[in-house]
C-alpha cells in the first residue's frame, strides 16, 4: 500500500504544486491568469480521457503490470512538461500527464481493496489514497519552495525522479496476482449501462468543483485578499495538505459506516466551508484557518465517493474506480473555468468560493436523487 501511496505522492506533488507556482508559471510563459488555468483544465482533460481507454484497455493486464506501465508513462510525461518550450507545448504536455492518473489510482485502490477484509475497504481505498493528501503536506510545500527560489519548471523533474521511485517500489512490494479469468473490455465498459454509476460520477463532478475552483486560485485570494507574501505560500499549501490528511482519514473511516451518509455529511460541509472561506479571506488568521479546514472538507467525500463507484459497478472494479478520478478531474476542469470566469468578470478572488458553495449544494441534490432511486431499486 505504501509502494501504490509513492504514485499518489508523485502526483499529488505536481498537480496540486502547479496551482501553488500558478502566478510563476504565468510570468515564466508570459499568459494571463486564465490562460494558466487552462494548463489544470489540460491536465484535468487528460485524466478524464485516459482513466475510462486505459482502465479498458488494461483489463486484461495483470494489475501490477498495469500500475508499472502507467507510472512509468506519468514520469516521461512530467520531464516532457519540464522540456515544453512555449505554452501550445505545455498545454500537450498537461494533457498527455493527465492520461494515465486516474486509471493509476483506480487499479491502485482495487488492489488495496483486495488487500483487506471488506468492511476495511474505506481504509484500505483511504490509505493509498494518503500518497496524495500527504503530498499536500510535504511534496506540494516543498516543491512551491523549489519552484520559488529555482525556477517552477523543476517541479516537473522532481515529480519524475519520484515517479520513478514508485516504479521500483511497486516492483519490489506490490504482490502479483493474475488478471481475472473473465476480465475484458467489454466486461469493464458493460458497467457504463448502470445509471447510479453515472450518478455517483455526477456527484463528484458537481460536487467537487466548487472545491477546485477554489483551490485552483488560493495564491491569488491569499495574496490579494488575505495580503500574505508570496513567500509564505509554501505554508499555505502545508495547511489545505494538512486539512487533506485529516479528512481523507476520517472519510476512509465514515465511508466503512456508511458510504451514501458520508457523501451526504461531505457535501453538505463543502458548502458551507466555501461560503465561510469567502467570508474570512480579508482576515489573514481567519484565511489561514479556513484554508485547513477547506482541504478537509472536500477530502472526506473522496474515499466514499470510490467506495460508491465500486458498489455501483460490480464486475468492472477497474473502470469504476478509475472513473471516479475522471470525475473529479472533470470537476478540476469546470472549477478552473468557472473560477476563471468569475474573476475575468472582475467579481474578485472570493467569488470562485461561492461558485463552490452552489455547486456543492447541487451535487447534495443529486447524491439525495440515488439515494431515493436506490431505495425503489437496491444495488446489487
Amino acid at each position: 500500500m505504501l509502494a501504490l501511496g509513492l504514485g499518489g505522492f508523485a502526483i499529488g506533488t505536481v498537480e496540486f504544486a502547479t496551482m501553488g507556482l500558478l502566478k510563476e508559471i504565468e510570468r515564466g510563459l508570459a499568459i494571463s491568469t486564465p490562460q494558466a488555468g487552462q494548463l489544470i483544465s489540460a491536465y484535468a482533460l487528460g485524466v478524464v480521457v485516459g482513466a475510462p481507454l486505459l482502465a479498458a484497455f488494461g483489463a486484461r493486464l495483470p494489475r501490477k503490470t498495469l500500475v508499472l506501465s502507467l507510472m512509468a508513462f506519468y514520469a516521461l510525461a512530467n520531464l516532457s512538461s519540464f522540456a515544453a518550450a512555449d505554452y501550445g507545448a505545455m498545454l500537450l504536455s498537461r494533457f498527455a500527464a493527465g492520461l494515465p492518473h486516474g486509471a493509476y489510482f483506480g487499479t491502485a485502490a482495487v488492489i488495496a481493496a483486495s488487500l483487506v477484509a471488506p468492511t476495511r475497504r474505506g481504509w484500505a481505498i483511504a490509505t493509498v489514497m494518503s500518497g496524495l493528501t500527504i503530498a499536500n503536506v510535504l511534496g506540494v510545500p516543498a516543491a512551491t519552495w523549489l519552484g520559488q527560489a529555482a525556477g517552477w519548471r523543476l517541479l516537473f523533474v522532481a515529480t519524475g525522479v519520484i515517479a520513478v521511485a514508485c516504479v521500483v517500489m511497486v516492483a519490489r512490494f506490490v504482490p502479483f496476482e493474475p488478471p481475472h479469468p473473465e476480465a475484458s473490455i467489454r466486461r469493464e465498459l458493460s458497467a457504463l449501462r448502470r445509471v447510479q454509476l453515472w450518478l455517483a460520477l455526477a456527484i463528484g463532478v458537481v460536487g467537487f468543483g466548487g472545491f477546485f475552483a477554489t483551490y485552483t486560485y488560493i495564491a491569488h485570494t491569499m495574496t490579494g485578499v488575505a495580503g500574505l507574501d508570496e513567500t509564505l505560500m509554501p505554508v499555505v499549501v502545508a495547511l489545505y495538505g494538512l486539512g487533506m490528511v485529516a479528512g481523507n482519514m476520517l472519510g476512509g473511516r465514515l465511508a466503512d459506516r456508511s458510504v451514501m451518509g458520508t457523501v451526504y455529511r461531505a457535501l453538505a460541509a463543502v458548502a458551507v466551508v466555501m461560503v465561510l472561506y469567502g467570508l474570512a479571506a480579508p482576515v489573514r488568521p481567519l484565511a489561514l484557518l479556513m484554508v485547513f479546514v477547506v482541504g478537509g472538507s472536500g477530502s472526506i467525500l473522496i474515499p466514499a465517493l470510490q467506495a460508491r463507484l465500486l458498489d455501483s459497478a460490480p464486475g468492472a472494479a477497474t473502470l469504476a474506480t478509475s472513473l471516479s478520478h475522471s470525475a473529479l478531474n472533470v470537476a478540476n476542469a469546470l472549477g478552473a473555468l468557472l473560477g476563471g470566469a468569475v474573476i475575468a468578470a472582475g467579481w474578485g478572488f472570493v467569488a470562485p468560493a461561492y461558485i463552490g458553495a452552489v455547486l456543492a449544494v447541487l451535487g447534495l441534490g443529486i447524491a439525495f436523487l440515488s439515494g431515493a432511486l436506490e431505495r425503489h431499486r437496491p444495488l446489487p
